[in-house]
C-alpha cells in the first residue's frame, strides 16, 4: 500500500508561523484598544462635565443655599419671600441639569446607575419643600433631607473620575473631596442658625455639629495633601487666613458650648465668620474644578499622541514580523522545493538512466551523469542533506558500476564456457556424423543417432546461454535455407521429437543470417509444447504465407494457461526483461523472446482449440527468400 501524501511543509510551516503572528497582532490589538480607549474616555469627559457635572453643580449650590434659607424660616418664621426665591432657583437649576443630562450618550453602566440615582433623589425635594411649609419638622432632618440629594451628585462624580491617567485622576478626586468639604460647610451654616435662634445647643445638635466639624476638617486636609502646587495655593492661603481661622474658632465655641449655657458674645459674628469662609471657598471650588476641566483635554491628547507613536511603532513591528516570518517561510519552502525537484531528478532521470544503461554495457558513467545536485541553500540543515544525497548519490553509482561489471564478467564466463561447449559439441557432432556414415550395423547406428540428438540439444543449451549474455552463436549460413529444413532442425533439438509433426511449409527459404536464430527459437517454443501437453498427444506445427510474412503456429493439446498468466507472457516476449536468475524456469521465453527482438519477430501465445496453447510465431518479409534449388551451408 503506497504511503499517503501529507499536507505539503509551505501550509506546515504558514500554520506554524500564523499561531505567533497571530498572538502578536492580537496583543497589538488589545493593548491599542485599551490605551486608545482610555484617552478616547479621557476626550468624553469634556461632554460629561458640559452635559453632567457643571449643571449638577449648579443644583447643588442651589440646595445648598434653598437648605439655609429652609431653615432659618423654620426656626425664626421669617424668610419666606427668600426661601421662595431660592427654590425657583433650584428649580430652574434641576431642569437645566435634566435637559442636558438626556443629551449625554454613550454612559456607563456605572455613570447611567448614578445618574438614575440623583434624578430620584431630587423627586425627594417636594417632600422636604412640604415639611418645611407645614413646621412640624425638626430641622435637623431638613438638612439631612438636602444633604440626601447633594451627596448622590457626589457618587456621581466619584463615577465620573475614573479617569485612566492617575496623576490627573489624584487631582479630580482630591478636587471632589474639598466639594465634599463644602457642602458640610453649608451644613454648618444651616446649624448655626439653628443655634442662634435658639439661643442655645441642643444636645442632638452639638453631637451632629461636631461630627460635621471633624468631618470637613478631615476631607480637607486629605484633599490639601493630594493637590499640586497649582491647585494647592488658594487653599492653602485660605487655609492660613483670619477668615479661617475665625470660622475655626467658632466651630470650637459651638462644640464647647453646653445646653445650660448661654451664647457668647462673639456668637452674633458667627454667620458673618461663616459667609466670609464660604464665599472664599466657593471662589477657590470653581477655580480648581475649572482648572481641572482644562487639563482634560491637554492630558487626553497628549496620551492619544502616546499611542499613536507606541501603536505605530509596535504596528511597524507587527508587520516586519509578518513579513519576516514570511519571507523566511517563502525562502524555506524554495529551498526544500529545489531539493525536491532535484532529488526527484536523480532517482527517475540520472540513477534510473545510468543503471539502465549500465546493465547493456560496462562503459564508465560520464561526468554528467555523477555530477552532483546543486541547490541554492542558505539553510545549514538543507545543505546537509544536499550533501547527503551527493553521498548517497556516490554510494549508488559506485554500487551500479561494480554491480554491472559484475553481471558484465559472469556473461563474458558464462560466454567463454559456453563457447568451448559449443565448440567441443560440434567437434562431437561432427565426429558422430563420421561414425554414422562408417557403420552399418542398426543397433549401432540407433545408438549414434541417439548421441547425436542429446548432443544436438547440449548444443543449443549452450547457445541459449551465448543468447542470454546478448551475443550471436558462432554457427551461420551465408545461402537461404528452404523452411521446411529450418523447422526439422528446429525438431531435432527436441527430446519428445517424435510427437512433433510438421506440416508442409509453403515453398519459402529463410535467410542465412537468421537460420540459427530461427531454428533455436522454433526449438524452445516446439520443446515447452511438448514438455507441458500429455506424453500421448501431438504436436503440430504448421506454416501459412501473409501478407507480412511467413505464419508459423506450434500448437499443443495441453491444459492451457489462465489469461492473465497468458497476457503476462506475451507482453514478456513484445517487451523482453532483463534476464533474472531467480526465474530460470522460464528461460525458454527469456531465449525466445531474445531472439525475436534481435530479428523483429512477432511471437504471440493464444488458446488452442484443444484446450492447450498455439505459439504464434510471425517471420517478417525480410527474412524470407525464394526457396533454392540447393541448399547448403
Amino acid at each position: 500500500m503506497p504511503p499517503t501524501r501529507g499536507r505539503p511543509i509551505a501550509l506546515k510551516l504558514l500554520i506554524l508561523l500564523l499561531v505567533p503572528l497571530l498572538s502578536l497582532v492580537g496583543l497589538w490589538a488589545f493593548a491599542a484598544g485599551l490605551t486608545g480607549g482610555d484617552g478616547v474616555r479621557l476626550l468624553a469627559i469634556n461632554d460629561l462635565a458640559t452635559n453632567l457635572a457643571t449643571p449638577s453643580e449648579r443644583v447643588n449650590i442651589a440646595l445648598q443655599n434653598e437648605r439655609l434659607v429652609s431653615v432659618e424660616f423654620l426656626v425664626t418664621g421669617q424668610g419666606a419671600g427668600p426661601m421662595a426665591e431660592a427654590r425657583g432657583d433650584t428649580d430652574q437649576a434641576v431642569t437645566e441639569f435634566r435637559t442636558l443630562s438626556k443629551k449625554q450618550r454613550d454612559l456607563s453602566p456605572e455613570m447611567t446607575a448614578q445618574v438614575t440615582a440623583l434624578n430620584g433623589k431630587i423627586e425627594q425635594i417636594t417632600d422636604v419643600r412640604r415639611e418645611v411649609d407645614g413646621g412640624s419638622v425638626v430641622p435637623l432632618d431638613v438638612v439631612d433631607g438636602y444633604s440626601q440629594i447633594v451627596d448622590a451628585s457626589f457618587r456621581m462624580y466619584d463615577a465620573m473620575v475614573l479617569v485612566p491617567d492617575m496623576a490627573l485622576y489624584r487631582q479630580a478626586r482630591a478636587v471632589t473631596m474639598l466639594g465634599e468639604a463644602k457642602d458640610v460647610l453649608s451644613r454648618e451654616r444651616a446649624l448655626i442658625a439653628v443655634v442662634l435662634a435658639r439661643g442655645k445647643v441642643e444636645p442632638r445638635e452639638r453631637e451632629a455639629f461636631t461630627g460635621m466639624v471633624a468631618t470637613r476638617r478631615l476631607l480637607y486636609t486629605q484633599a490639601l495633601s493630594h493637590l499640586d502646587g497649582t491647585l494647592r495655593g488658594p487653599f492653602a492661603k485660605l487655609a492660613s487666613s483670619p477668615v479661617y481661622r475665625e470660622f475655626l474658632e467658632a466651630e470650637d465655641a459651638i462644640k464647647g458650648q453646653a445646653a445650660t449655657n448661654g451664647l457668647p458674645a462673639t456668637a452674633a459674628t458667627w454667620p458673618i465668620d461663616g459667609q466670609n469662609l464660604w464665599a472664599a471657598v466657593e471662589r477657590n471650588q470653581a477655580a480648581a474644578v475649572e482648572d481641572i476641566t482644562r487639563r482634560v483635554m491637554p492630558t487626553a491628547i497628549g496620551m492619544l499622541i502616546k499611542i499613536g507613536v507606541a501603536g505605530g511603532i509596535g504596528l511597524i513591528a507587527v508587520i516586519a514580523s509578518i513579513m519576516l516570518s514570511l519571507r523566511f517561510r517563502k525562502r524555506l519552502v524554495r529551498e526544500l522545493a529545489g531539493l525536491r525537484d532535484a532529488a526527484s531528478e536523480l532517482a527517475d532521470v540520472r540513477l534510473a538512466g545510468l543503471v539502465k544503461r549500465l546493465r547493456k554495457g560496462a562503459e564508465p558513467p560520464t561526468a554528467t551523469e555523477v555530477a552532483p545536485i546543486e541547490v541554492e541553500a542558505h539553510t545549514s540543515e538543507v545543505a546537509d542533506i544536499v550533501r547527503a544525497f551527493n553521498d548517497v548519490q556516490s554510494t549508488a553509482v559506485a554500487a551500479a558500476v561494480s554491480q554491472a561489471r559484475l553481471r558484465h564478467g559472469v556473461s563474458q564466463v558464462f560466454v567463454n564456457l559456453a563457447r568451448r561447449n559449443q565448440s567441443l559439441l560440434h567437434r562431437q557432432l561432427l565426429q558422430l556424423d563420421s561414425m554414422e556414415r562408417a557403420t552399418e550395423e542398426p543397433e549401432v547406428l540407433a545408438e549414434l543417432f541417439k548421441l547425436d540428438h542429446l548432443t544436438t540439444r547440449m548444443r543449443r543449451h549452450a547457445e541459449s546461454l551465448i543468447i542470454l549474455s546478448d551475443q550471436a552463436p558462432g554457427r551461420g549460413w551465408r545461402n537461404p535455407v528452404p523452411m521446411l529444413d529450418v523447422l526439422r532442425a528446429a525438431v531435432a533439438e527436441v527430446e519428445e521429437y517424435e510427437r512433433v509433426e510438421v506440416l508442409q511449409p509453403p515453398p519459402v527459404a529463410l535467410t542465412g543470417a537468421a537460420v540459427t536464430d530461427v531454428a533455436h527459437l522454433m526449438a524452445e517454443l516446439i520443446e515447452n509444447a511438448t514438455l507441458f501437453s500429455p506424453p500421448q498427444t501431438k504436436v503440430d506445427v504448421r506454416s501459412t504465407m501473409t501478407a507480412h510474412g511467413l505464419m508459423v503456429e506450434v500448437e499443443d493439446r495441453g491444459l492451457g494457461l489462465p489469461r492473465v498468466e497468458l497476457d503476462e507472457l506475451n507482453d514478456r516476449l513484445v517487451k523482453p526483461p532483463e534476464f533474472d536468475l531467480a526465474q530460470s524456469d522460464r528461460l525458454g521465453l527469456f531465449v525466445v523472446s531474445r531472439l525475436a527482438t534481435r530479428h523483429g519477430i512477432k511471437v504471440t501465445l493464444t488458446p488452442s482449440p484443444y484446450g492447450g496453447l498455439t505459439a504464434m510465431v510471425a517471420l517478417p518479409s525480410a527474412l524470407l527468400a525464394d526457396q533454392p534449388v540447393p541448399a547448403g551451408r
